[in-house]
């Protein structure tokens, strides 16, 4: 499953991201990495997503390459 299917207030873990240095160095930048706890704060426009109890906003292409259980 992809980040860009959860709902507001699903929590998932990060598996992996499947795209390229750059897009894994602005996500790891942002906190997003592999192991890390992800829950959906706005799935309206950018998502926005809480990690380590910082919200963040990525784009809709950046969530659906990654990869969470």
């Amino acid at each position: 499953m992809v980040l860009a299917q959860l709902r507001i207030g699903e929590a998932a873990r990060i598996v992996t991201i499947e795209g390229g240095r750059g897009l894994r160095q602005k996500l790891f930048l942002r906190g997003l990495i592999e192991g890390k706890v992800v829950r959906v704060v706005s799935n309206y426009g950018p998502m926005t997503v809480e990690v380590d109890r910082s919200v963040v906003a990525i784009g809709r292409g950046m969530a659906q390459k990654i990869i969470v259980t």
